[in-house]
């Protein structure tokens, strides 16, 4: 049952593998790019991705690429505590997506069970200040939301047949 849970019916090969390692390692490319600000918030891109891996790969994928996504925003921040929140993003996501829950609704309770983890880590363990963090709460939300819709777009493209297969 957690093999199911946690795996799914994916049929593990060469390509899937690939898939996975592609969307494990494009967050770190993605977030170095997190010095884009837009009315003093930093814009985040790294979510798409791990957004992907949730859906085709349940838990194990998306915190795999959250957590393995992660590594280069951890190190060019000095938190190491972002690979944890965002294996825990990833990996919830995928988990709450084989409940059945629509995508961006899998990511904003992934995001709600995340949050307490982050507001402690950044706030308590790496001593940010408030007034940031809360900046980096309504940053990553709102930009969560918005990877959540383009991975629910690009899934259900995916998963359309193509014209030949009509």
């Amino acid at each position: 049952m957690y093999k199911r849970l946690l795996i799914g019916n994916t049929s593990w090969n060469m390509r899937t593998a690939t898939i996975l390692l592609i969307m494990a390692v494009l967050p770190n490319l993605l977030g170095a790019l997190e010095y884009v600000t837009v009315l003093g918030y930093r814009v985040h891109f790294f979510q798409g991705p791990v957004f992907l891996a949730a859906a085709m790969y349940g838990p194990l994928g998306g915190g795999l690429a959250g957590a393995a996504g992660s590594v280069y925003t951890a190190a060019s921040l000095g938190n190491p505590y972002i690979v944890v929140g965002n294996l825990l993003l990833g990996g919830l996501t995928g988990l709450f997506l084989r409940f059945r829950l629509p995508l961006v609704a899998a990511v904003l309770l992934a995001y709600l069970v995340q949050l307490p983890f982050l507001w402690a880590t950044d706030v308590y363990l790496v001593g940010m200040p408030v007034a940031v963090v809360q900046k980096v709460v309504i940053a990553l939300l709102v930009t969560n939301i918005i990877w959540a819709l383009v991975a629910q777009l690009l899934i259900s493209r995916m998963r359309r047949p193509s014209p030949s297969e009509r």
